[in-house]
């Protein structure tokens, strides 16, 4: 019998294949091209901004295109392990402590941002001592692609019928194949608009407008108080993780909020940061 939310469920759920193609036994996912995608128009992007040496404290740039093209092996290293741990950390440790194999098995659970935040942080400072790169700059060139994999991966989420919202009667319902016979938030494309598309444009307005690489850590900040204001907003149209629930209550605080709550705090002080420094150099 038809529920009022599959009723009211206009937008269906597209039937594409979570695999995009298979060569030999090898299967490519989308999940996977979405990091590809996202790695490799992040990685374009900055070396343009690295070029616009206007852009930088001194017009002149910190980083070389010869360098980010090194730095991109490291990225991809620090996304994908600091997804992966990250993921089974927060969110899945006790289910992977009884079968430990299922750490490697990414498509239960897949990454968690705050782990790939942490281990491309790490990435970032071990490859700005190495090659003499102030760190900060370092940091905020990432800061502003970053969006690119973030609408990428939440567009995988969307395709793959994973992460997906709270029971709703919305006229852009989705019901999902995995998540019952009931329209839901497609959180997921929430997820691809704030923190993927306008992210991206509110970075790219520091970043041209007001020429915010000047004060090395300010785009860092206004990136990381971004996506956490957008992470927790969405929180509140995205089903829990089931193995955690609410974390509080019946309907609100979950590890997401948690985990990105001292994020807005963070972002904030790498802003006052950086306008700090810049105010002692004039």
């Amino acid at each position: 019998m038809p529920t009022a939310a599959n009723l009211l469920a206009i937008m269906p759920f597209p039937d594409i294949d979570p695999i995009a193609f298979s060569i030999g036994p090898l299967a490519i996912h989308w999940y996977g091209l979405a990091y590809v995608a996202g790695i490799l128009l992040g990685w374009a992007y900055a070396r343009r901004i690295a070029a616009n040496d206007s852009l930088w404290p001194g017009n002149v740039s910190p980083i070389s295109k010869t360098q980010l093209d090194d730095f991109i092996v490291w990225a991809a290293l620090g996304v994908v392990l600091g997804g992966r741990l990250g993921y089974i950390f927060f969110y899945d440790l006790p289910a992977v402590l009884r079968t430990p194999v299922r750490a490697l098995e990414i498509w239960n659970g897949g990454m968690s941002f705050h782990g790939g935040l942490t281990g491309t942080t790490i990435a970032m400072i071990l490859f700005a001592r190495r090659n003499a790169i102030p760190v900060w700059s370092l940091f905020d060139i990432v800061a502003a692609v970053v969006p690119f994999g973030l609408f990428f991966g939440r567009i995988a989420n969307f395709i793959n019928g994973e992460l997906w919202g709270r029971l709703t009667d919305v006229p852009w319902a989705v019901v999902f194949p995995t998540g019952g016979p009931f329209a839901r938030h497609p959180s997921q494309l929430y997820e691809a608009g704030l923190e993927g598309i306008v992210l991206l444009l509110v970075l790219a307005a520091f970043v041209y407008g007001m020429r915010a690489l000047k004060s090395p850590g300010f785009i860092t900040g206004v990136f990381v108080c971004g996506y956490a204001l957008s992470r927790i907003f969405v929180e509140f149209f995205r089903e829990p993780d089931a193995q955690l629930g609410y974390l509080l209550g019946t309907n609100w605080l979950t590890m997401g909020m948690v985990l990105s709550f001292p994020m807005i705090l963070l972002g904030l002080w790498a802003v006052l940061r950086a306008r700090r420094q810049a105010a002692l150099q004039l």
